[in-house]
This record gives C-alpha cells, sequence and structure tokens, in this order.
C-alpha cells in the first residue's frame, strides 16, 4: 500500500512523503573549493551581496543581475584564489585578483553590509573578524 509503512507488528502508519524526500543538505554536492575555510568565505560573500541586493535593489528572494554577476565573479575568485587556506580576507590581501570595476562594487556592497553583518549572520561576520587578524599571505 503507497503512503503507507508497516510499523513493529502488524500495524500499518501513515507516512508523509514529502518528509522521505531528501533536504536539500543531504543531496551529495561535489566540494568547489579547496578548503573549509575558502567555503566559509564563499558563505560570508553570499550572505553580504544578499542582504546588499535586498536592501537596494529589491526586497525578493532571488537576486538581480547585478547582483548575481558580482556573485558569481566573487566565486570564481576564491576558486583561483593562489592563497587558499592560509589567506587573510580579500581587502587585506597582497594580491588583489578583482577587476577594478568589480572590487568597486564589492567594496561597496562590504561597506554597507559589513557593521550589519553581525545582526544577520554572527558566525560569518564574527569569524571574517577573526579571518581578518591573519598574517597578510606574502606575494607570489
Amino acid at each position: 500500500m503507497k503512503g503507507w509503512r508497516k510499523e513493529s507488528g502488524s500495524a500499518f502508519r501513515r507516512i508523509n512523503p514529502i518528509l522521505l524526500e531528501p533536504r536539500k543538505k543531504d543531496l551529495f554536492l561535489p566540494p568547489m573549493y579547496s578548503s573549509r575555510r575558502i567555503q566559509r568565505e564563499a558563505e560570508t560573500i553570499e550572505a553580504m551581496i544578499r542582504i546588499y541586493c535586498r536592501k537596494f535593489h529589491h526586497g525578493g528572494q532571488p537576486l538581480c543581475a547585478e547582483c548575481g554577476e558580482l556573485l558569481d565573479y566573487a566565486r570564481r575568485r576564491l576558486q583561483k584564489c593562489p592563497f587558499q587556506q592560509g589567506k587573510t580576507t580579500c581587502g587585506k590581501c597582497a594580491v588583489h585578483c578583482y577587476k577594478p570595476a568589480m572590487r568597486e562594487k564589492i567594496r561597496k556592497v562590504m561597506r554597507y553590509v559589513g557593521p550589519r553583518m553581525m545582526l544577520h549572520h554572527p558566525y560569518l561576520g564574527f569569524m571574517h573578524l577573526v579571518d581578518g587578524w591573519r598574517k597578510k599571505p606574502k606575494k607570489l
């Protein structure tokens, strides 16, 4: 019988088919980044861009085209970062890999969201502060 599960003995119990579907977190996703540190940096920048877009561009869930482009660009830069695990925050990095136009956009986002980050995402905000205390990596 579909939608029913046999319990111990002979009793049957109705189950919710929605609960049987795997949650998004449970699905296997290949790692995009080489370390947990870079993964957290990507989550932080995504959270910052989402907060900024929600405030200045529209109140909806999906990002606008401009912010989506900025997020994709930031993700690509993190994937290609030469320092990976040992890097500080991008603002304090010795190598500035952002194009000047994109760097100005991300700076604008961070100036607005930085002070508000502890309200929206306290863990990511705190860890971003801690990562900023790391020593600057030497230029390659």
